[in-house]
């Protein structure tokens, strides 16, 4: 038994010596693989509070310190695009060096809306290139051609062909400005005037119902006066003046009879064509003066009343400027000291008759207006078709063929 029980022990002992040291290279793998796995978690536990610590780090005066923002890529820039044509006329024909003027709606920074300018070639033909997406609009001008214009939309990357763009024929205009000679619109005027007749009978020339009258030449200052004197009514009206007289035995030394109405009639009648172109056609021509009277029409009665007056005295000028009368007062004492060469001896009275009739002329003359100025235009039929022509013709424009079209 107790060889058994040491040859037991025997063997427990060489059996435990290998378990030993199984056991210790066991624990020592166990040990080694441990160590390398909790300094892998180490390592990590310690970067994650790392990055927690760096991530709860405050910044300079309490501001956290933006995250850096990742690098974004750059927008696309649009696809620049063109534009191009040919320039025809209406029969098809090519047109060359005509000025296109492209003009977009996209503004820069400057605040001007960008233009180009181009040419067509001797094939009509134009390009314009380089060009952003936008709305355009295409100014044509070409000598001989109407302008015309046309719009589109320009798209990213397009080449916007215009296939053909007719011109048409510019119509010719020429600006017309007629301009009448200051003697013709006056000749005019006076044979107006010689048709104004007071009740269709009795001469009414001296008077203009235009207040913007023409000045008459001489030559018409002369015509007036020679229609005056040689119209059958101032004939009549000089013969009745003569019986007056005569009945009345005006100027005795005339005597009676035939004969004394012969010279009565010649000596008014010769009173008639002296005050006649001595007052309105030589010395107005002689000062300039218009010898005509110029009917206010408008304005109050007394207004119109002091004007007709004051006409007694006062005339227009060939200036057409208000002036003292002198042809009318001057031509009144001319032919009363002429009408002395032929007035019998007893009745000529020398330079007291002359001015006592040269004040009774002003007198009539300021009654004569005054009756002009308020009733005589009514009773001159033709004095409403006293109209001035247009001194001036405003521009029109005249159109014009062009020679090159039928």
């Amino acid at each position: 038994m107790t060889g058994i029980n040491s040859r037991i022990n025997g063997v427990n002992t060489d059996l435990r010596y290998p378990f030993h040291a199984a056991k210790w290279t066991l624990v020592l793998w166990i040990s080694i693989v441990g160590i390398s796995n909790n300094a892998s978690s180490f390592a990590q536990s310690q970067q994650a509070q790392s990055q927690q610590a760096q991530s709860q780090q405050p910044t300079v005066a309490g501001i956290q310190e933006p995250p850096t923002a990742a690098p974004q890529a750059a927008p696309d820039q649009p696809q620049s695009g063109g534009i191009s044509g040919t320039v025809v006329d209406q029969d098809g024909a090519v047109i060359a060096n005509v000025k296109i003027t492209l003009a977009q709606s996209s503004v820069t920074s400057t605040g001007v809306t960008p233009k180009r300018e181009a040419r067509s070639d001797g094939e009509g033909h134009f390009v314009f290139k380089d060009l952003p997406p936008a709305p355009f609009r295409l100014s044509l001008t070409a000598s001989g051609f109407a302008p015309l214009e046309m719009s589109g939309i320009l798209h990213a990357g397009e080449d916007y062909v215009i296939t053909t763009i007719a011109l048409a024929v510019a119509r010719n205009t020429v600006d017309v400005e007629v301009t009448l000679p200051q003697e013709l619109i006056a000749e005019d005027q006076v044979k107006v005037e010689e048709k104004q007749r007071l009740l269709g009978v009795f001469p009414n020339f001296y008077v203009t119902y235009d207040p913007k009258a023409v000045p008459l030449t001489t030559k018409l200052k002369f015509q007036l006066a020679w229609k005056t004197t040689v119209d059958p009514v101032s004939f009549a009206i000089i013969g009745g003046i003569a019986g007056i007289e005569q009945a009345e035995n005006a100027f005795s030394g005339y005597g009676q009879g035939a004969q004394g109405y012969a010279k009565r009639y010649g000596a008014a009648y010769g009173d008639f064509v002296s005050g006649t172109f001595i007052g309105s056609a030589i010395l107005p021509s002689l000062l300039k003066q218009d010898p005509r009277y110029f009917v206010k029409g408008t304005g109050s009665l007394r207004s119109r009343f002091l004007y007709a007056i004051a006409n007694s005295v006062i005339c227009k000028g060939d200036n057409r400027r208000w002036q003292p009368n002198y042809s009318f007062i001057i031509g009144d004492l001319a032919a009363g000291g002429i009408s002395n060469l032929y007035y019998p001896a007893q009745n000529r009275n020398g330079a007291t008759l002359t001015f006592e009739n040269a004040l009774i002329a002003i007198g009539g003359g300021a009654i004569g207006n005054v009756i002009q100025e308020f009733f005589l235009r009514k009773l001159t039929p033709h004095a409403s078709a006293q109209n001035v022509p247009p001194q001036n013709v405003p521009a029109q424009n005249v159109p014009v063929q062009d020679p090159a079209k039928p």
